[in-house]
């Protein structure tokens, strides 16, 4: 089973996640920021993820530490399922549309981070959620999960298209990655025997 618990706890937020790689898209999650609930709902729907995310966060501070806590603890969630990331494809890509959004995502399970995040998001916010949030919360992904994210819009106008296609296209890419290539599913696809 490539699954996780991973549980979080700082001055800020208290955080609960679960986490099955190899599920059917359901999730349940209690982020206490709406718009990062729907953000989470599609994408373990589009990465066939079960996920459960439980936060209780200072959001009357604003919603900056519950998300930013959040993207760290599904990376580390990602890590800890994939353990010796022995048979994974590794690689996942994607040119998603949105509407009049664009995003390409390539992703790599390489187990060193690094993020190139490309979005430019016209509104500073989506109802009350601060679209910034959206870098802060791909670079704790990526860092604790210790993969290369590559996050570019193509086109795209509308904030909420522009945020939804990359969380989506995400899913889509991690899919492809974290999924077992049977033709070599009891190696490690890298020359050195390793990915960190």
């Amino acid at each position: 089973m490539r699954t996780a618990n991973i549980g979080r706890r700082t001055a800020e937020t208290k955080i609960a996640l679960m986490l099955n790689l190899d599920g059917t898209g359901s999730a349940d999650i209690h982020t206490g920021v709406g718009f990062l609930d729907h953000m989470l709902n599609l994408f373990a729907s589009h990465g066939r993820f079960d996920l459960t995310v439980a936060c209780a966060g200072d959001t009357f501070v604003d919603d900056h530490h519950s998300v930013e806590d959040i993207g760290i603890a599904l990376g580390q969630a990602f890590k800890q399922a994939l353990g010796d990331k022995k048979g994974i494809r590794r690689y996942g890509h994607i040119i998603l549309p949105m509407d009049e959004a664009l995003i390409l995502c390539a992703v790599d399970l390489s187990g060193r981070s690094c993020l190139r995040y490309g979005l430019q998001i016209p509104t500073e916010k989506v109802g009350t959620f601060d679209t910034e949030l959206v870098e802060e919360f791909m670079q704790g992904f990526t860092r604790e999960a210790g993969l290369n994210l590559h996050l570019k819009q193509l086109d795209g106008t509308n904030s909420h298209h522009i945020i939804e296609g990359a969380f989506k296209a995400l899913a889509r890419a991690l899919r492809t990655a974290v999924s077992i290539d049977p033709d070599c599913a009891d190696a490690v696809p890298s020359t050195k025997g390793v990915l960190e």
